[in-house]
């Protein structure tokens, strides 16, 4: 009877042993920017210059004219609160329903009174000039505001939160982006992180290195309308799923193990 119990006793040490020593693994520090060097003096890095993003079809713009007397634009101002279906815009991923004027395939925009008003291809800020020509037509002392409703970029890959964020504010770098996913995990291959731009119809690709801070002058690093940042994973993601995958085997061999000597050797009535 003694001889059954330490053979029991063996299989399960084995199996506690197998726990502990295939759960273990190694965490390392993953920095960015490695070339700026750990000292309190100031360092100055360029930074590529911003361009502001251009109105493309399926986008959903805000626009709203402030007239002297509010009463009179509130015809025109009702259209940039009228619902648009997720389904006709570019991302998937947008809400069911957004408010706004959605920018027609031939980069349109239909408002009340002031008619057909074209800003595909114009920044927000000329898109403002454009509609406040079409409104001083009709209104005195106008003032124009044009906002996206459905800037948005996606985040995938090895990061927390792999997600598609619509953004209020339409200068968004890469590292706003990954911020906004909760950062990348340990995982994340932080020397080669895509960014996956369309123009035109045609996809471009191009590929940042975060532990360099000449990212920042990457004509990439500020983000435009439905561009997508993905992640790779990198070697050790592969070594820990298979890690992964021999500790439950292990454990699983363990337990039959200790059962098999168990009610081989227990006695028999």
């Amino acid at each position: 009877m003694r001889k059954n119990w330490k053979y029991l006793l063996i299989g399960l040490s084995a199996f506690y042993l197998a726990t502990v020593f295939t759960s273990c693994t190694s965490i390392k520090d993953e920095p960015y920017f490695k070339d700026i060097p750990d000292s309190t003096r100031a360092r100055l890095v360029k930074d590529a210059p911003y361009q502001d993003p251009l109105i493309q079809p399926n986008d959903i713009l805000s626009v709203i004219i402030i007239t002297i007397d509010p009463t009179t634009s509130v015809p025109v101002n009702q259209a940039s609160i009228m619902p648009v279906s997720a389904s006709s815009t570019a991302s998937p991923s947008a809400p069911s329903m957004v408010s706004g004027l959605l920018v027609d395939k031939n980069g349109n925009i239909t408002l009340p009174i002031l008619g057909t008003v074209k800003v595909g291809g114009l920044t927000t800020a000329q898109a403002k000039v454009a509609v406040k020509t079409e409104a001083d037509k009709y209104y005195k002392e106008t003032d124009v505001q044009v906002r996206y409703v459905n800037f948005s970029v996606t985040v995938i890959g090895e990061v927390t939160h792999p997600s598609t964020f619509v953004v209020p504010n339409e200068r968004v770098s890469v590292l706003d982006a990954i911020g906004m996913a909760g950062d990348l995990t340990i995982y994340g291959r932080r020397e080669n992180v895509m960014v996956i731009r369309d123009i035109n119809g045609k996809k471009e690709v191009s590929r940042l290195n975060l532990n360099s801070s000449d990212i920042f002058q990457s004509p990439y690093f500020y983000l435009r309308q439905n561009d997508v940042v993905y992640v790779q994973p990198n070697k050790s993601k592969a070594i820990q799923a298979d890690a992964e995958q021999t500790r439950i085997i292990t454990i699983a061999a363990s337990i039959l193990t200790g059962l098999f000597l168990y009610l081989r050797l227990a006695p028999k009535n």
